[in-house]
């Protein structure tokens, strides 16, 4: 066990534990980043869920770092079955610099998302679906679509964050907060 996953194996999940030390960390040393990486396919969901989480809040302003990773991000992590490691894929894949056929598999996979039993996973796929059709418009109508069909069904989260994200789509907002 290196020393970003003796950090991050601090608390259960309840926990962010120390994954705020090692963003810091990891802003100042950005090739720790690639110990961050690994630990989400470690066995330990406490691990992967904090790193997860560090993740998430390193790539919100240098998203590029992640290029190095991006496949390894879609093959494997992506697919892990874990809401915690989920809701903060969600935000994390779109900001990969996606190619058109990555898009697509993003949009696959965030589609799957909003069948997972967690609420805040589906809430943040909904996010992400939008995020993607913000790069690609060909994908507006059937975001659209589906955020009609998970405003009528979903959670009171889900219903508030679909009307937001709706009325972005539609050019009634200029952002969706």
């Amino acid at each position: 066990m290196n020393r970003i996953e003796q950090l991050l194996s601090a608390g259960d999940l309840r926990t962010i534990g120390k994954s705020e030390d090692i963003v810091k960390s990891v802003k100042s040393d950005p090739k720790l980043l690639s110990d961050v990486v690994n630990a989400i396919l470690v066995e330990n969901p406490g691990v992967r869920m904090r790193a997860s989480d560090a993740i998430e809040k390193i790539t919100r302003d240098n998203p590029e770092w992640l290029m190095p990773y991006k496949r390894k991000i879609l093959t494997k992590i992506a697919c892990i079955n874990q809401k915690e490691v989920r809701w903060h894929m969600a935000q994390i894949l779109p900001r990969l610099g996606l190619t058109k056929k990555e898009r697509e598999k993003v949009f696959k996979i965030m589609q799957s998302y909003l069948h997972d039993e967690s609420s805040i996973v589906r809430t943040f796929a909904m996010q992400a679906l939008t995020d993607i059709a913000i790069q690609d418009h060909s994908y507006a109508g059937k975001v659209r679509n589906q955020l009609d069909r998970l405003i009528e069904g979903g959670s009171p989260a889900m219903k508030s964050r679909g009307k937001k994200l709706l009325a972005f789509l539609d050019g009634r907002k200029t952002k969706p907060n």
